[in-house]
């Protein structure tokens, strides 16, 4: 990720929000639990229990939905298993307390509205959380799979606007799950890669979210879930881990349906997947300067408040702490995502996909002369095509055109590619949104201008009034509620419409590239911007 990327997402991402933790000591590792209720069977209501594979969890109610928190669907990923694959969770005898958020991944204090409601930060984080409306198990519902965003390096599931209590009422059993980040989830050096049988490494964070899946598969059923009836969906950093899981085969067949807000793994302007080689030669080298040992045994015994606080150290002021990152390992990826996706070789599954209108931001001082300076210096010798594709006659329209240009290169664009590559290779339908309603004014968005990034998520989970901080109108109240039905109608059929909702067509040629707006009044129209994304398109490939 690139320092403007970084900057956009610091700058635009609302406010998040994560619970604390019995710790015990086991062969020498720091391990957080919860340990079974001391109630046995007396006095619980039986709706609340769940048998999972690894044992019996108790949850709670909250109204019509059931709620189940802090399951373990991993072994803790310490010690000796610190940058390993995931394996499977001990079992556990008696019942085990699933009513608080497990802690979430380690992970720096990068962004000051990001406020968790679980214990803290922790290495051992593997757990998820399930709501359900299913009175029994019998019930097959669609399940949808949250995947958070952050970069790859913040996040985590006990925030308040992606709780699944609201968005579970619409008839689907919501499942979000932790992943490791940054240096826990993504480190990759020659000896990680020897060690592993495929000769991979790097890439545990996404290895993560696809045990999670397993876990759905082999579970969820008990939660009034259908196993084969599931829609993977996240925003940035998890839209771009939607993207990678349909690129993927070791998730094949673990979903059948895909949403992406906001993101995706083709990226030509800093969000590069690189290939394994290469990484291994700069992690070994960061390890070796900022840890001073490049020997893994040595790395695996540093504390996780040490090896986070030395990854995420900038080498100088302003710079990006990323280093960090998704990669080509040649096992979870065995070639890059748009070469998957352009051979035709990705989990060839139903998309709904598509990014807010204001995703950079908006500059309200830009100028029509600071416009014009800004695409020479980025563009050279492509500036006037890319003037003429984003026009800047006066002032107004160069505010415009300089926010269109930043979410084009911050994210929007790479969305559109894994749209468009999904539309050449794949065969299952499309639709595509813009996110246009800028919601009304914060504390961390004084102005309330803009469709910021991530803005659309509590719509999407119907948790406007878990936020603090907005005067919500009638218009946000409506769009919410369009914006469940829509997504939870594609969870169940891969069709988004149906009842009194605006009509949304397919994205394809033969419909005119479609692209629904989500605003007070939805209304689709032929995507107004082809042109200009097949300009950048063009000029990024090169």
């Amino acid at each position: 990720m690139n320092l403007n990327a970084l900057n956009a997402l610091k700058q635009n991402a609302p406010g998040r929000f994560s619970a604390a933790v019995t710790t015990v000591l086991v062969a020498g590792l720091a391990l957080s639990c919860v340990l079974p209720s001391a109630a046995a069977d007396a006095g619980h209501d039986k709706n609340l229990r769940i048998k999972t594979k690894q044992g019996k969890i108790e949850g709670k109610a909250e109204g019509a939905v059931r709620t189940f928190l802090g399951i373990p669907f991993a072994a803790p990923p310490v010690g000796p298993l610190r940058w390993k694959p995931p394996v499977p969770a001990a079992k556990w005898k008696g019942v085990r307390q699933a009513t608080e958020f497990g802690s979430h991944c380690m992970q720096p204090q990068l962004y000051a509205d990001m406020v968790f409601r679980d214990p803290g930060p922790s290495e051992d984080c593997l757990t998820l959380n399930v709501w359900t409306p299913a009175a029994d198990k019998n019930a097959k519902l669609p399940v949808m799979v949250w995947v958070y965003g952050g970069g790859y390096i913040a996040g985590g599931t006990s925030e308040a606007r992606q709780d699944g209590a609201n968005l579970a009422k619409n008839g689907v059993v919501v499942v979000s799950m932790n992943y490791r980040l940054g240096i826990f989830g993504f480190f990759a050096d020659a000896e990680l890669a020897k060690e592993s049988d495929q000769g991979a490494a790097g890439n545990y964070g996404l290895m993560d979210q696809t045990a999670a899946l397993r876990w759905v598969k082999d579970n969820i059923a008990a939660f009034g879930g259908d196993p084969s009836n599931v829609t993977l969906f996240g925003e940035s950093a998890g839209s771009f881990s939607v993207s990678t899981q349909m690129a993927s085969p070791l998730a094949r067949g673990l979903f059948q349906r895909a949403i992406g807000e906001s993101g995706g793994a083709f990226s030509k302007t800093g969000l590069t997947y690189m290939p394994l080689k290469e990484i291994e030669q700069e992690d070994a080298a960061f390890a070796q300067a900022s840890l001073g040992t490049d020997k893994l045994e040595q790395l695996r015994a540093i504390p996780a408040q040490k090896l986070m606080e030395a990854a995420f150290k900038r080498p100088e002021p302003g710079s990006s702490p990323v280093r960090f990152w998704p990669d080509v390992d040649g096992y979870l990826l065995p070639e890059s995502v748009p070469a998957i996706f352009a051979a035709g070789k990705q989990n060839d599954v139903p998309l709904l996909a598509g990014w807010n209108r204001d995703e950079g931001g908006v500059a309200p001082k830009t100028t029509v002369a600071s416009f014009r300076t800004e695409v020479e210096k980025q563009f050279a010798e492509n500036a006037q095509e890319v003037l003429k594709a984003y026009p800047a006659t006066d002032d107004a329209q160069a505010v415009r055109s300089a926010a269109d240009l930043a979410g084009d290169r911050f994210i929007a664009f790479s969305t559109w590619k894994w749209i468009e590559a999904q539309a050449t290779t794949g065969k299952q339908p499309i639709y595509r949104y813009r996110f246009d309603l800028a919601p009304p004014a914060d504390p961390n968005h004084p102005g309330g201008l803009a469709a910021y990034h991530s803005s659309e998520i509590p719509y999407v989970f119907g948790n406007l009034d878990l936020l603090p901080g907005f005067a919500w109108r009638p218009e946000d109240r409506a769009l919410s509620q369009q914006m469940q039905k829509y997504w939870t109608n594609f969870a169940r059929t891969g069709d988004p419409n149906g009842g009194d909702l605006a009509k949304w067509p397919v994205y394809a040629a033969a419909t005119g590239w479609q692209v629904l707006h989500l605003q007070p009044q939805p209304v689709a129209e032929p995507d107004q911007n082809r042109q200009r994304d097949l300009l950048l398109d063009r000029i990024w490939s090169k």
